[in-house]
């Protein structure tokens, strides 16, 4: 592959977001350049997100890289709250218009673009490290990097960082610039995954005296579960047996219904933070995705707002090259942070509404059974639950 020196718009990050960023200008007529510091190995294989909104879909459906994800997802129209021994299902198509979720791992939507881009898109290199970008405030912002062991500098009209948290493209931003709210949670997720078939149909969230659980899924013969942990915990300090018996019960109900456990094959602790910085726009560097935001897991949103941003971006780029306007580009950062912000509030609401502290008191466990008996009981929380879960307009 002839390694460019120039492209309209260089792209660092080959994750979700680059890929199907790529994907949409390649569709445009726009052409892109991405860079990504890892193997293909490596980002086929990253264990991430699993649930995708309708709006993700419906790009990944247009943009050609739905094919798959059709044949293999598993559509979820709704999902099973726990508590206090009783459950409680929210039914997203009565209370959204119809939206639903699909099941489907970041791992398959990574590989589905990936195919794409080495088949029919634009150049793609693995194991580029990108060292620096300079040039933000000028008109040709310059990609530094590394690509078979030759240090390279590729000229940009723009430069996207979808490189996540730890990224470099952010730091071309001055810090001046930039405002960032972060917030830090006193527990970890503590994930498996399973050989063995669901033991339930849809995703199931539970709060507990004990701590919060999710019993979620890969495929129909794999299931993907979650255990509240103190921050630090290291997971092989958990046998098999005790990780079943936690999940059982955190998980019970009053009624027959039990956790089918089976061989558990991977396993990790995850830390919680939520984190936006602003804005997500300086001069002709933009960032999208993890690189901009992070969530907590709990609403089911990381890929879900990278996806949105690139969307946002894709748009304006287009209008950019068909009419020369940058409207579209002045207003990525406003039009893209109200939908961060909501799904900030959202995923905040999940976390802090379904996890106990250790330190946590009465008072505060009943204001969380209270929240839980509402949305059981008015269709309007449910609603207002439904209609973020299952994923706000884009744009």
């Amino acid at each position: 592959m002839t390694t460019p020196a120039h492209t309209t718009v260089g792209i660092v990050g080959g994750g979700p977001a680059g890929l199907l960023l790529a994907r949409q200008l390649h569709l445009a007529g726009i052409d892109c350049v991405v860079l990504e510091a890892r193997d293909r190995t490596y980002v086929e294989h990253r264990q991430r997100a699993g649930i995708l909104e309708q709006g993700t879909v419906d790009a990944l459906r247009a943009c050609g890289a739905a094919d798959r994800l059709d044949r293999e997802g598993l559509i979820h129209d709704g999902i099973e709250l726990r508590w206090n021994r009783r459950s409680h299902r929210i039914d997203f198509p009565a209370l959204t218009g119809g939206r639903r979720v699909w099941v489907y791992a970041q791992t398959e939507v990574v590989k589905d673009l990936i195919a794409l881009q080495l088949t029919d898109g634009p150049p793609l290199l693995f194991e580029a490290e990108v060292t620096a970008v300079t040039g933000a405030e000028t008109d040709r912002p310059v990609i530094h990097y590394t690509h078979e062991g030759i240090r390279r500098t590729l000229t940009c009209d723009y430069v996207v960082g979808c490189d996540g948290f730890h990224g470099v493209v952010r730091s071309a931003i001055p810090a001046t610039e930039l405002r960032t709210a972060e917030r830090t949670y006193p527990y970890s997720w503590f994930g498996i995954l399973a050989n063995v078939p669901p033991s339930c149909d849809e995703l199931i969230y539970a709060h507990s005296p004990r701590g919060f659980a999710l019993h979620s899924m890969r495929t129909p013969t794999v299931s993907r579960l979650y255990l509240q942990v103190p921050n630090g915990t290291d997971p092989d300090s958990w046998s098999d047996t005790q990780i079943w018996d936690e999940l059982q019960s955190r998980f019970a109900i009053d009624s027959d219904w039990k956790l089918t456990p089976g061989p558990i094959t991977q396993r990790a602790v995850l830390p919680m933070r939520s984190f936006v910085t602003e804005p997500m726009r300086y001069g002709r560097v933009l960032l999208a995705g993890d690189a901009a935001h992070i969530v907590p897991p709990t609403g089911a949103k990381g890929l879900n707002l990278a996806a949105a941003d690139v969307i946002v971006l894709a748009r304006a780029f287009a209008d950019w090259t068909a009419t020369g306007t940058t409207a579209g580009l002045d207003a990525y950062s406003g039009t893209c942070l109200k939908r961060v912000w909501r799904a900030e509030h959202f995923s905040w609401f999940m976390t802090t509404t379904l996890h106990t502290t250790p330190d946590q008191s009465a008072f505060d466990t009943h204001l969380q059974l209270s929240q839980l008996d509402r949305i059981a009981s008015s269709p309007h929380a449910a609603a207002e639950l439904a209609e973020n879960y299952a994923g706000l307009p884009v744009g």
